[in-house]
């Protein structure tokens, strides 16, 4: 198994709920942190869901108005994402949310049997 530290970056450019992350279909993902940017000088409202594709079920995790020209932690503990797993946001304005995602990807791609 390898480890690799890897950064993502989010931008919402729409209303609509948008997949801003996927887990690797043979990998698990440590999300270590999700840090993100109201770049308005007014609150956006954030939604933020993870959709268990092994149990087909999504379930929000964050739901809440990030404070005009604010930047914000949205998980205080690791989130798990296990394979082909999506993280998903909706912003209540299109283009004012901006962040980045920092993980640990478990790769399991080399793994033998």
């Amino acid at each position: 198994m390898t480890i690799r530290y890897k950064n993502q970056g989010i931008n919402l450019t729409s209303t609509g709920t948008e997949s801003v992350f996927t887990a690797p279909a043979d990998a698990t993902v440590l999300i270590k942190q999700i840090q993100i940017n109201n770049g308005s000088a007014s609150a956006v409202n954030l939604n933020v869901q993870v959709t268990d594709t092994s149990a087909t079920s999504t379930f929000r995790i964050f739901n809440e108005a990030v404070t005009g020209a604010a930047t914000k932690d949205l998980i205080n503990h690791t989130l798990v994402l296990e394979a082909s797993d999506v993280l998903k946001m909706t912003a209540g304005t299109a283009n004012e949310i901006q962040g980045i995602i920092s993980y640990a990807l478990l790769d399991r791609s080399q793994e033998n049997g």
